[in-house]
C-alpha cells in the first residue's frame, strides 16, 4: 500500500512539475530568469508557511548539518540551477523541445542512482527506463530522417539538458537524505521540507533577482503572466514537491526517474493544447511509450518471507 501511495505522490509530483515548461512561456522575455523563480517561490512560500507553524520550528532545531548540507544541496540543484537553466533555455528554443528534453531526465537519474545510491534494477526496470527513454526520442521525432534539431535552437537545448542534470541531481540527492531522515525517530514531513527547500533557494536567488530591477518589470505583466507566476509558485514549486519528497520516501531513485518521464509528456500535451503548437501522431504514440515504461518501472516484487523463519524479511 505504502509503494502504490508512492507511485501515485511520484505521477503527481511530475505532472504538476511538466506544466513549469509551459507556465514560464508566459513570462519568459517578460520578466528576468532570478526574477521569475525568486516571484515563483516567494509565492509559494506565502502559501506554506501558515500550514508549517511550529512544526518548522521544530525541525529546524533538530536538523543536523549533514542534513542541512542535502537541503542546501536539492535548494540549489532541484531549485534555483534547474530553473535557471530550463528559463535561459526557453528563451532559445520552443516548449516543445525543452518539455521534451526535460525527459533525459530519467536516463541520468538511474545512471546516478546506480553510481550514487548502487540501487539494483531488474529486467522490468530496465525495460521500463529504455521505453521512457525511447518515448521521449520519438516525441522528438529524432527517427524521422529529415528531423534534427535547429541549429539556432542548440545552445537552448544543452541548457535544457543541464536542467535535466539538475533535476536527476536533485532526484538523487532527495532520495539520500528521506534514507537518512527515515533513520531517525522523526522524519522531516513534506510540507516542512518544502518550505525550508524553497526559502533556502529564495534566499539563494534574491540578490540576482534586485540585479534585474524586477518592480518596473512586474508592474507591467497582464493577468495571464500573473496566473503563470502564481502557478509557477504554489502548484509547480509547494504542491509538486509536497508530492514529490511524499513519494520518494516509499519508492527508490531508479523508480521515481520512471515517473519523471511525465514532465515531457504533460509539457506536449499542454503546448498543443494551450499553446497550440503543432505534434503528430509519433509525439503521441512516444507519450503512449512514456507511460508504458512509467508502468514497468513499477513492477516491483514484493519481498519473499522465509519458510524457515515467516518474520523475516528482505526489503530493498
Amino acid at each position: 500500500m505504502e509503494r502504490i501511495k508512492g507511485y501515485a505522490y511520484l505521477l503527481c509530483a511530475f505532472g504538476l512539475a511538466g506544466t513549469s515548461v509551459v507556465a514560464a512561456s508566459f513570462v519568459s522575455g517578460r520578466l528576468g530568469t532570478f526574477t521569475i523563480t525568486s516571484m515563483g517561490l516567494l509565492i509559494s512560500l506565502v502559501c506554506l508557511l501558515p500550514f508549517c507553524g511550529s512544526q518548522l520550528l521544530r525541525t529546524i532545531r533538530l536538523l543536523t548539518p549533514g542534513e542541512w548540507l542535502l537541503l542546501f544541496c536539492q535548494a540549489s540543484f532541484g531549485v534555483l540551477l534547474f530553473r535557471m537553466f530550463l528559463l535561459y533555455g526557453l528563451s532559445r528554443t520552443s516548449s516543445v523541445e525543452a518539455g521534451i528534453l526535460t525527459g533525459a531526465t530519467p536516463a541520468i537519474t538511474v545512471f546516478l542512482a546506480w553510481l550514487v545510491l548502487r540501487e539494483k534494477m531488474n529486467v522490468a526496470h530496465i525495460l521500463g527506463v529504455f521505453g521512457t527513454v525511447c518515448g521521449i526520442l520519438l516525441i522528438q521525432g529524432v527517427f524521422m530522417p529529415e528531423s534534427r534539431f535547429s541549429n539556432e535552437h542548440i545552445s537552448g537545448n544543452i541548457l535544457v539538458l543541464c536542467a535535466a542534470g539538475c533535476e536527476s541531481l536533485f532526484n538523487v540527492l532527495s532520495r539520500a537524505a528521506a534514507v537518512q531522515s527515515n533513520m531517525k525517530k522523526e522524519a522531516i514531513h513534506p510540507v516542512v521540507q518544502t518550505t525550508i527547500v524553497s526559502a533556502m533557494a529564495w534566499l539563494i536567488s534574491l540578490i540576482p533577482c534586485l540585479a534585474e530591477q524586477p518592480f518596473a518589470a512586474l508592474s507591467g505583466l497582464g493577468w495571464q503572466e500573473w496566473l503563470a507566476l502564481v502557478w509557477y509558485g504554489p502548484v509547480v514549486t509547494a504542491l509538486a514537491f509536497i508530492c514529490w519528497y511524499a513519494g520518494i520516501r516509499r519508492c527508490r531513485a531508479s523508480t521515481a526517474a520512471a515517473f519523471s518521464g511525465m514532465m515531457p509528456f504533460t509539457s506536449l500535451t499542454l503546448s498543443v493544447w494551450l499553446l497550440k503548437e503543432h505534434a503528430g501522431w509519433l509525439q503521441w504514440a512516444g507519450g503512449l511509450l512514456v507511460i508504458a515504461g512509467m508502468i514497468l518501472i513499477g513492477i516491483e516484487r514484493e519481498p519473499r518471507i522465509s519458510r524457515a523463519n515467516p518474520k523475516s524479511r528482505r526489503f530493498i
